[in-house]
């Protein structure tokens, strides 16, 4: 039993040292900060078809767009809470046999 305890200690350390390795690899390669999708794509297809960005048409930067963002979040949890049972409710489809009266 000591064996097997033994060799699956190993296993995990043969399988752990590697990933970590390569983690802090890759992690130290980074010297800058990544490009969002702004600007790595749309703003570089935009301008390889001759376009220009254009300033948003309500600029929420920095802590005012999360604020925004809980805002709307909050609105619709309430919304969402509030007609809970609407949303939830098992409504009898029309064409179920069931819900049929017979005459």
């Amino acid at each position: 039993m000591g064996d097997r305890k033994q060799w699956e200690k190993t296993l995990r350390s043969a399988i752990m040292l590697p990933a970590l390795l390569l983690a802090l690899a890759c992690f130290s390669s980074v010297s800058q900060a990544w490009d969002g999708v702004d600007e790595a794509v749309v703003e570089k297809v935009a301008k390889e078809h001759g376009r220009e960005a254009k300033p948003p048409l309500l600029d929420l930067s920095g802590d005012l767009l999360l604020f925004a963002f809980l805002m709307a979040g909050a609105v619709g949890g309430f919304v969402a809470g509030y007609y809970w049972r609407d949303l939830t409710a098992q409504k009898p489809r029309k064409d179920d046999a069931s819900s049929l009266k017979h005459t």
